[in-house]
């Protein structure tokens, strides 16, 4: 017997597109703004991409200048790490691709830009793109971290597209992603390959926004699905009562996703990296933050409570993150000699003889599974593996022992028991938020109009996101305009720079503003499950940073 899901519901439900993009591909015109500059060091760009560098901003709607229809031949990736919505960005594109000219091709490369340099790919049809409209995960083409970077990668590329008479690339990323799309197209542009690269804004993280991105796809339905799961902690928080929850998010780098389930959930105490490092705060004053909350709670009879920790904080607390400079630099340096010594012992008498007082002094205060976890495999740029370190265990265990001291000055006299989370995946494949699925499918119509006007170098762009999708406007942004310089392994390379959160923007300061309240008293808000079907103003919802931001 058949049951119908909401897998099986989701398949049917059209996206809404902006209003201007209504009328069709063949009544969609484009107008050219104002020509771009980089946002840093401009020299250094103009530089390193003299054929993209000034390109102008695009707009379109119902006046301009009509484009040249042709037939295409377009490929697809999936770069990174999953983000709901990803198969709308395809659906959009195959979509936009096939109202253009029911003889335009879409070929879906397999495992990323792996994909591309093994020529490793599927004719996507109708009825594969039909088996995952308005569904999570990359899992039609799947994704890859390989990065596109190297001339030789360039022109194994290059050598791809010319076999497949490919017109386009679309890459579908982050800011790492993006940042290689430029360069694949500056070196196609340089050498003349013929094929258009084009991006599309992706990471749960939130990290990717600017003046032209308002939000990456991925982080509405992200944070609303683990709101509904800390909301639901938090019930069964104060129905238990006796538990204090510290849950750790997905966000390596910065702490949108930790400030959105904040302001969306209530929590007694919520960890801004961004803000740690602005105030060079340490361990100990973190610790002692989070048990001046217990000890206020257990006044009133409150033995629980829920802490939320950003993944990327242990980095910005400065005296750890020059404890991780320091180890990196060393492992980098005698990493081999370090794995070959057979015991704890003689790895800490090395360590000793490698770190600074200062550093050795952390290390000596952290707990054994955590120093541990600093030493662990490296990431492939030999870093720390941040995400693996279990900071939310790390604090409970810190903020236990001030409490001890609390107890034995007679100034405590609770409980405190400690649970622990960590929401990550659970977020990365769900299924998108009508936000998402319709934000996604714009994108990707977006890019194929890119397309169609002959563009290359350009991030497909949909803007006035805090409004109805009648009111969202769309275009192209270069990408140039979005990067600078920075210094990695030795080397100036151009970057699209991740956004961190903004101290002085509305939604922090909104923040700021209620949790001294929260710390103390049981204020906790239960988003609940997201919602698909209903009002609008209910299951259309943007974040409440999206609309904050809007505000300022």
């Amino acid at each position: 017997m058949e049951y119908s899901t909401l897998q099986s519901v989701r398949y049917s439900y059209q996206p809404k597109l902006p209003k201007m993009l209504r009328g069709g591909i063949k009544g969609i015109a484009v107008t050219e703004g104002d020509a771009t500059t980089a946002s840093g060091d401009e020299e250094k760009i103009r530089e390193l991409f003299p054929k993209l560098y000034g390109q102008k901003e695009l707009y379109f709607g119902a006046k301009g200048k009509k484009p040249r229809a042709k037939k295409h031949v377009v490929g697809v990736i999936l770069s990174g790490g999953q983000a709901p919505g990803g198969h709308n960005v395809i659906a959009g594109l195959y979509d936009a691709l096939k109202e253009g000219d029911e003889d335009n091709i879409l070929l879906g490369f397999k495992g990323g830009p792996s994909g591309l340099l093994e020529d490793n790919y599927i004719t996507l049809t109708a009825d594969t793109i039909a088996k995952y409209r308005n569904t999570g995960g990359f899992d039609m083409i799947g994704s890859g971290r390989t990065k596109l970077e190297t001339e030789e990668q360039f022109m194994i590329v290059g050598e791809v597209a010319k076999k497949h008479g490919m017109t386009a690339i679309v890459i579908i990323g982050g800011d790492d992603s993006n940042t290689n799309a430029a360069m694949l197209a500056e070196y196609f542009a340089e050498h003349e390959i013929g094929c258009q690269v084009i991006g599309c804004p992706k990471t749960i993280d939130g990290d990717l926004r600017n003046d032209d991105i308002e939000a990456s796809f991925g982080f509405d339905t992200a944070t609303k699905t683990y709101s509904e799961l800390i909301g639901n902690i938090m019930r069964d928080a104060n129905s238990a009562k006796k538990y204090w929850h510290f849950i750790k998010l997905m966000g390596r780098s910065a702490s949108h996703i930790a400030l959105e389930c904040a302001l969306q959930t209530h929590p007694n105490i919520c960890l801004i990296s961004e803000e740690v490092e602005r105030d060079g705060t340490d361990l100990a004053t973190i610790a002692d933050t989070i048990a001046d909350s217990v000890v206020k709670r257990a006044t009133q009879g409150f033995n629980f409570g829920i802490v939320i920790v950003p993944e990327g904080l242990i980095e910005f607390v400065p005296e750890v993150r020059q404890l991780i400079s320091e180890i990196n630099e060393t492992l980098a340096k005698n990493g081999d000699r370090f794995a070959r010594l057979p015991s704890w012992d003689e790895r800490l008498g090395f360590l000793t003889a490698s770190l600074s007082v200062e550093s050795m002094r952390v290390f000596n205060m952290l707990p054994l599974d955590i120093q541990e976890q600093l030493l662990m495999d490296r990431d492939p740029h030999g870093n720390v593996q941040v995400s693996r370190i279990e900071t939310e265990k790390l604090l409970s265990k810190i903020v236990a022992g001030r409490l001890q001291e609390l107890k034995q000055e007679g100034k405590y006299n609770g409980k405190f028991s400690p649970m622990h989370h960590f929401f990550g995946y659970e977020g990365r494949a769900a299924f998108p938020s009508n936000f998402d699925a319709d934000y996604c499918y714009s994108l990707g119509y977006t890019a194929f109009l890119l397309i169609q006007c002959g563009c290359t170098g350009y991030m497909s762009s949909v803007k006035n996101l805090s409004k109805s999708p009648d009111e969202w406007t769309a275009g192209g942004m270069p990408l140039t305009k979005m990067m600078d310089i920075e210094r990695r392994g030795g080397k100036d390379k151009p970057v699209i720079k991740k956004a961190l959160v903004d101290l002085n923007g509305k939604p922090f300061k909104e923040f700021a503003r209620r949790r001294a309240k929260w710390a103390a008293e049981t204020c906790y808000h239960y988003p609940g499950a997201i919602q698909y079907f209903g009002p609008a103003e209910l299951c259309d919802a943007t974040t409440i940073t999206l609309r904050l931001e809007a505000e300022e």
